[in-house]
């Protein structure tokens, strides 16, 4: 349920609005002068409110749905209960998150935690600092000498930007981010308490001890990039760790110095790269799974998450398993060692006239 307290909705519309948003078909004779007040999930829609069938494990409760309205795809128009109108769409989940965005902007990336704008007095702005018109910094942010910041962009609640930093517009840095040696594009969302710019985990062992290797690279953030809360990018060893544009980031990712991350890659929470290894563009990162450094992933590949990666992966190919290898070569195997277990059980029970 969408709370009225947290998320008020910037306007309330009809039902030709959504129609019009998303490319929706309706039959014939359907009132689409229907006010769409709220949205909700199928088993929780109320009359008033949209909600969206993606997902065929959920088509069950689609026929105890109460809202008004509900994004789906043709196979399932003739499921539709009374009283709920059927929106048809190609693609239900991408049309509803479109309506959604509209409804309630301000659940689209970080907002000012004191709702207003401008540089509040309780900040710490160096007087070399440049910030465009239109820049919010809230109570208790630190942003160093030379750093530049632009227009629309807002700084949270005690980050803490370093000296020459830059940051583009248009962009949300949440509350306790903290942004060092790095250059960052427009449009982009970076959520609590991520760290940017911080010098990479890189020694030189020996038998005498581990010498401390000086990280002089950067880190740059191309446009559109969304970071999740509490993940961390170190900055280059020996030139820049990169992140292309549109790629998305979930929370508690470590990506290690000198990773080129490509254009629209999706890193799913708590996996880990290693230094100095890239992703091509389009790449995904199931979640907990680890790389190791200085490999090479193809444009398109996939992995499956709790995998460990030990090697290059060829383009649009998907592997999982620790150590990683393509996806049917992982199911053979697995399915192997199962045989083999039941096998051994069966051998190992005992017989009636033992």
């Amino acid at each position: 349920m969408n709370d009225p307290v947290f998320f008020k909705p910037a306007l309330t519309p009809t039902l030709a609005d959504i129609i019009a948003w998303t490319g929706a078909q309706v039959a014939a004779g359907v009132d689409t002068s229907l006010v769409i007040g709220s949205i909700a999930p199928l088993e929780s829609g109320m009359p008033g409110a949209l909600t969206f069938l993606d997902n065929p494990k959920y088509v069950a409760q689609l026929a105890r749905t109460q809202a008004s309205a509900c994004l789906l795809q043709p196979r399932y128009a003739d499921s539709v209960p009374q009283g709920t109108i059927a929106l048809v769409v190609a693609e239900p989940y991408p049309a509803f998150a479109r309506v959604v965005a509209r409804l309630y902007p301000d659940a689209m990336r970080p907002q000012p935690g004191f709702g207003s704008t401008g540089i509040s007095p309780h900040a710490i702005v160096h007087p070399d600092a440049r910030l465009e018109q239109g820049v919010t910094v809230d109570p208790g942010a630190v942003i160093g000498p030379h750093a530049e910041i632009g227009s629309g962009t807002l700084i949270g609640a005690h980050a803490v930007i370093g000296a020459q930093v830059r940051i583009g517009r248009d962009c949300a840095i949440a509350s306790h981010v903290s942004l060092s040696h790095c250059l960052i594009g427009n449009r982009v969302i970076i959520h609590p308490g991520v760290r940017v710019g911080q010098d990479g985990f890189g020694f030189a062992m020996s038998a005498r001890g581990h010498l401390k290797v000086p990280q002089v690279g950067r880190v740059i953030i191309q446009d559109d990039v969304e970071i999740g809360a509490n993940s961390t990018i170190d900055r280059g060893a020996n030139r820049d760790t990169q992140i292309g544009e549109g790629t998305k980031i979930d929370n508690l990712v470590q990506i290690a110095h000198n990773v080129s991350i490509g254009r629209h890659c999706i890193l799913v929470a708590q996996s880990g790269i290693a230094g100095s290894t890239e992703l091509a563009d389009f790449v995904a990162i199931g979640g907990q799974s680890g790389i190791a450094g200085h490999l090479r992933i193809g444009a398109g590949a996939q992995i499956a998450g709790h995998s460990g990666v030990m090697h290059d992966i060829p383009a649009r190919q998907r592997w999982g398993g620790t150590p990683a290898r393509p996806v049917r070569e992982w199911f053979r195997t697995i399915t192997g060692i199962d045989k083999l277990l039941r096998s051994r059980g069966a051998q190992d029970k005992p017989r009636a006239d033992d």
